[in-house]
C-alpha cells in the first residue's frame, strides 16, 4: 500500500486568474508539471519563488538546456524524487537527447552516451549533490568547458532542483492528480495514470534497480 499524501493540492479554482494560467501552462507544456506547483500554491510567494527561478534558470537562461535537464533527472535519481524522475523536459527532447541518455547518468563517467561537456556538467551535479571535496583538476575540467556565468546559473539550478527534490519526494504525490490528462513532458511510459502504475509495478522500474 503507497504511503498517504503528506501536503494537500491547493485548489485550481481558488488560485488567482495569474496563477491559474501558470497552472495552464504546467499543463500544457509540464517541467514543473501541475501537481507540484498546486503543492507550492499553499503560498504565492512560494508558488512565484519557484515558477519565476525554473523559467530564469531552467526554461531559459544562458547554458544548453540539454545540460540542465540531464543535470535536474541525475539529481532525481540521486534523491530518489520519483515524481521528478518520470518527467522529461520536452525542450530537451527538440534538442536531442535520447531516452537511453536517462537511464545511464548514475554510471555517467563510463558512459558513451554523454560527450565531455555532458560529463563535466555531470560531475559538478554529483559534487554538490554528495558533498564532495573537490581539487584543482576538477575546477579545470569544468573551467575548460564553461564560462563562469555558464557555472554559475548551472551551480545555482543544480541547488534549486537538488533542494525542491528533495523536499517533494517526501510528500508523496504523483502524476495524473491535478489537472489530469496532459501528457505533456511525462516519461515514456508514464503517459497516463495508468500506464504510470503498470510501468511503476514493473521490476526493472528505475527507483527499483
Amino acid at each position: 500500500m503507497s504511503e498517504p499524501q503528506r501536503i494537500s493540492y491547493f485548489p485550481v479554482e481558488n488560485m488567482t486568474p495569474e496563477m491559474q494560467a501558470e497552472m495552464e501552462r504546467c499543463a500544457r507544456e509540464g517541467t514543473p508539471r501541475p501537481e507540484s506547483s498546486a503543492i507550492r500554491a499553499h503560498v504565492p510567494a512560494a508558488f512565484w519563488f519557484f515558477a519565476d527561478s525554473w523559467k530564469n534558470l531552467f526554461r531559459e537562461g544562458i547554458l544548453d538546456h540539454s545540460i540542465k535537464e540531464l543535470c535536474r533527472v541525475y539529481i532525481s535519481r540521486t534523491v530518489k524524487c520519483e515524481y521528478c524522475g518520470n518527467q522529461r523536459s520536452e525542450k530537451g527532447r527538440a534538442q536531442g537527447l535520447a531516452e537511453g541518455q536517462y537511464d545511464e547518468l548514475l554510471n555517467y563517467e563510463k558512459s558513451d552516451s554523454y560527450d565531455d561537456r555532458q560529463k563535466a556538467a555531470l560531475s559538478y551535479a554529483e559534487a554538490i549533490a554528495w558533498h564532495y571535496d573537490v581539487d584543482d583538476a576538477f575546477w579545470e575540467r569544468l573551467h575548460r568547458h564553461f564560462t563562469e556565468p555558464e557555472l554559475v546559473e548551472l551551480g545555482c539550478f543544480i541547488g534549486l532542483t537538488m533542494g525542491q527534490q528533495s523536499w517533494l519526494r517526501l510528500l508523496n504525490i504523483d502524476h495524473h492528480q491535478v489537472m489530469a490528462g496532459s501528457e505533456a513532458s511525462m516519461a515514456p511510459g508514464m503517459e497516463t495514470e495508468e500506464s504510470l502504475r503498470t510501468s511503476k509495478d514493473s521490476e526493472d522500474y528505475w527507483a527499483k534497480v
